[in-house]
């Protein structure tokens, strides 16, 4: 199944506010909230798309025939791609009545494992998100990095306390999403936090044993703060546009980022990442490793658990692809001398 035909499928099964595109480029669900789109003029999540098309890659054949190795080390796990898949939160609320928090984190944590990758898993208002989602983890190994909101400090111990609970491949905090109008006046509290603050969390992660991810750094002095305080990855993020608008697109950012960070911390990238061709574009430009989340949740809507498993092999093939043609045998290989300018 390519992610067309599962885009099809989930038509009149997901919504509705999700249109299931066939090309997921924020442009059919700009500013709708609850849903999948983002925030104000809804220009951001188009803009992330659009900026990794932008980037033009250099063609370079000249070169010994191999089969491209897609592997990646990220967090300490050997995956098969340098591709995880972004959380979710509060799936019916946005994407409709087909799955619930459990069978949706059921469906692509098991997926990603079975295909050789890690999902990571969200947060919410409703306690019951992050409880069901560890236990899910729990359930499958620790196969999963569970996602906690910067809350007040009395409800983050708590939900630290179930994160690290359940063995997870690591732990993030998506901390822009302090932003999110949803979340906003709402019990519990969510809010931005210091670099102490962060600091104090990535070091409780570590006494568990278990990798702090930091999502939401958007500007290489953010980055270096997040490096200081412990951090053990960040993810360049504009949550989608859904916490700000007017936000620059994250490849745009990236480079900077990477080139302040990127020897002392594991530098990811979300937002507007569609295809294996996106991927080596996010690689030559820096980073580490990519999350994709909109596609995803279309995936497991139209095929269920082999949907996902369908859409990470369609990455992993147009990754190995790019990587063949421009003469990067391994992932490690991709250079930024292979983006165009």
């Amino acid at each position: 199944m390519t992610y067309s035909e599962l885009a099809a499928a989930a038509r009149g099964q997901i919504g509705p506010y999700c249109r299931a595109c066939p090309v997921c480029d924020g442009r059919a669900c700009s500013g709708v909230m609850p849903g999948p789109g983002d925030k104000g003029v809804g220009h951001v999540a188009r803009r992330n798309w659009e900026a990794w098309q932008g980037e033009r890659v250099c063609m370079d054949t000249l070169h010994d025939p191999f089969e491209a190795d897609t592997s990646a080390t990220v967090l300490g796990r050997d995956l098969s791609l340098p591709v995880m898949v972004g959380p979710v939160g509060d799936v019916q609320r946005h994407y409709g009545e087909k799955y619930d928090t459990v069978s949706y984190n059921r469906c692509v944590l098991s997926a990603a494992a079975s295909a050789g990758t890690i999902a990571l898993t969200g947060d919410g208002l409703d306690g019951s998100i992050m409880t069901q989602a560890c236990d899910v983890i729990a359930e499958l190994g620790g196969a999963g990095v569970p996602t906690v909101k910067p809350w007040d400090e009395r409800t983050l111990a708590r939900k630290l306390d179930e994160a690290l609970a359940c063995g997870p491949v690591a732990v993030a905090m998506d901390i822009d999403a302090a932003g999110l109008p949803f979340l906003r006046g709402q019990q519990p509290p969510a809010g931005a936090k210091s670099a102490a603050q962060v600091g104090e969390v990535a070091a409780r992660c570590h006494d568990a044993g278990v990798p702090f991810v930091l999502k939401g750094v958007m500007t290489a002095r953010a980055a270096e703060r997040a490096a200081r305080a412990g951090v053990d990855a960040v993810v360049v993020s504009n949550h989608g546009g859904r916490v700000l608008d007017g936000t620059p697109a994250t490849a745009e950012v990236l480079p900077g980022i990477a080139a302040a960070v990127g020897g002392d911390v594991c530098v990811l990238v979300d937002g507007g990442i569609r295809s294996g061709l996106d991927v080596f574009r996010a690689l030559a430009l820096g980073a580490d490793a990519c999350l994709v989340c909109r596609p995803f949740v279309v995936a497991a809507f139209g095929g269920g658990a082999e949907g996902v498993r369908a859409l990470l092999d369609e990455i992993r093939s147009g990754l190995a692809d790019a990587m063949e043609m421009c003469g990067a045998p391994t992932a490690r290989d991709i250079t930024r001398d292979m983006i165009w300018g």
